[in-house]
């Protein structure tokens, strides 16, 4: 095949945030970079989880010690890099004795605690509750400790901004249809899903990073069988009126051993999940099911003295996690969180690195550890590469210090602009906010309003600088105001965007 067409380093196929990682990763040291993904940003597995960054306190009952203490370490370097997203958070475990003694939660919080260095976050305590408490009479007795909160699909999305600073070019709406080597490349056809227009690139070295597809890509796009088989574990969350004032989280322990999370979202909801089942089908199919809500309303209503029912339901996700199937593990919430690699690497030849599972949390040493190897098959030849990077470098908004700072200093910049609409571009944005504003001098510069404080600039914002292209894009996965809005509002919305993206 003719060297006309563009060659790049390393093609990532997969947004999410592992895809996302390894772009931004690899392009920060001077690799040329293409990722591409078949529909949005964080649209799968990335956008529905249970919004948290955790050491995963129930991963130590199945002494997955390393895995905790990676994930504990990394809360601290997370929230430094995105603190715009990633703030910490308090949590009360409610104790029962019949489920787990106390001696247990108390082993596994000290382990907790002292598994890595904590800088940002507070110790584990104990803690009895009062009449105050939103927790039912009987619950008297509980522990708290912390870990942190995160906007999932928006990490993605930076860290795909952060591999664009670099240099990367990331395509959205585009389906990898073939790929095979020649020589020392591997020729890939990819199609623009909006427009079908097909395009040939060439890459030194690719990733397989798609998730619950990660299987699937090898006989649909290599025709080639799968190295590893995957277990995929659908999550299902929902989210409904807030059902309690405070600003901690609360963690649930039930008598089928899996744990159920009751997190403020929003400021008006709580977040509940998630369910840990078994999924045998499409992963772009999943849905919630009526036994899924079920368990969730029953869990909830255990513990909670303000009851909740299936009419409270405000909006449902769900998702499926694909985890590396190691044969032993009985259960779904067993099995591993952990990731694997798969290195396809023939002598001479251009090679090809695939991730199997990994979580949110470990999501940049995923990327680091992933570069690294990639970097090293082919240390010998034109490819050079620059030492890791991302430990300290804030994502991109992620430049200040703090949410009251950087509040304050838009007050000053931008008296007209609401404090409920400040907030909330200070917890989306962080210094990305500049950029969003501009020059705006009034809240009428802002533009068109669809509802819930969304205006035309942040819109446009997004479409020209965050890949937005539909509805969906915008009022699920870069903010999430598809909570507060209406279909009235959001049919103008979307004749909005047909205008502006022009289809």
């Amino acid at each position: 095949m003719s060297h006309q067409h563009p060659i790049v380093d390393l093609l990532v196929i997969g947004g999410g945030i592992n895809g996302a990682g390894i772009a931004a990763d690899a392009a920060g040291r001077g690799l040329s970079v293409m990722l591409c993904e078949m529909n949005d940003l964080a649209s799968a597995t990335s956008s529905s989880s249970s919004k948290l960054v955790h050491g995963g306190l129930r991963y130590l009952e199945h002494y997955e010690f390393r895995l905790v203490k990676e994930a504990l370490a990394e809360r601290e370097v997370l929230l430094k890099k995105a603190p715009h997203i990633i703030w910490p958070l308090r949590f009360l475990l409610p104790h029962q004795p019949h489920l787990r003694p106390a001696w247990m939660i108390r082993a596994g919080l000290f382990l907790y605690d002292h598994l890595a260095t904590r800088t940002t976050l507070g110790a584990s305590e104990r803690v009895d509750f009062g009449p105050d408490s939103p927790l039912l009479p009987e619950m008297t007795q509980g522990f708290e400790y912390s870990d942190g909160w995160v906007d999932d699909a928006r990490l993605v999305v930076l860290n795909a901004m952060a591999a664009q600073y670099a240099g990367a070019t990331i395509r959205t709406r585009t389906r990898c249809m073939h790929a095979s080597r020649s020589e020392s490349l591997w020729n890939v056809t990819l199609q623009d899903t909006l427009n079908d227009k097909i395009e040939i690139i060439q890459a030194r070295m690719r990733v397989n990073a798609t998730g619950p597809w990660v299987s699937r890509l090898f006989p649909d796009v290599m025709q080639l069988p799968a190295p590893k088989r995957l277990r995929l574990v659908k999550g299902s969350h929902i989210i409904v009126p807030r059902i309690h004032t405070g600003p901690e989280a609360f963690i649930l322990q039930n008598k089928d051993d899996r744990i159920v999370f009751v997190i403020p979202y929003e400021e008006k909801y709580s977040l509940i999940g998630t369910t840990d089942i078994e999924y045998e089908g499409d992963p772009a199919d999943v849905t919630i099911s009526q036994d899924e809500i079920d368990y969730l309303i029953s869990a909830t209503n255990e513990y909670f003295k303000k009851p909740i029912k299936a009419a409270d339901i405000i909006w449902c996700y769900s998702g499926v996690r694909p985890l590396l199937d190691d044969d032993q593990s009985n259960s779904a919430q067993a099995v591993s969180r952990d990731y694997s690699f798969e290195i396809d690497s023939p002598t001479n030849s251009a090679p090809l690195l695939s991730v199997f599972g990994g979580k949110i949390t470990t999501y940049r040493k995923l990327a680091e550890a992933a570069v690294n190897q990639l970097c090293a098959l082919r240390l010998s030849e034109e490819i050079y590469s620059g030492p890791a990077w991302t430990s300290d470098t804030p994502l991109p908004g992620g430049d200040f210090k703090d949410h009251v700072t950087l509040s304050n200093e838009l007050k000053v910049r931008y008296p007209w602009l609401p404090v409920g609409l400040r907030t909330r571009y200070v917890r989306t944005y962080g210094t990305l906010t500049y950029t969003l504003l501009n020059k705006a001098a009034t809240l009428a510069d802002l533009g068109m309003s669809f509802g819930a404080d969304l205006y035309s600039a942040e819109v446009d914002y997004l479409i020209n600088y965050e890949w937005a292209v539909t509805v969906e894009d915008i009022i699920w996965r870069r903010t999430k105001l598809g909570l507060s809005l209406n279909q009235t509002t959001i049919k103008q919305l979307g004749e909005y965007i047909s205008k502006t993206v022009g289809f």
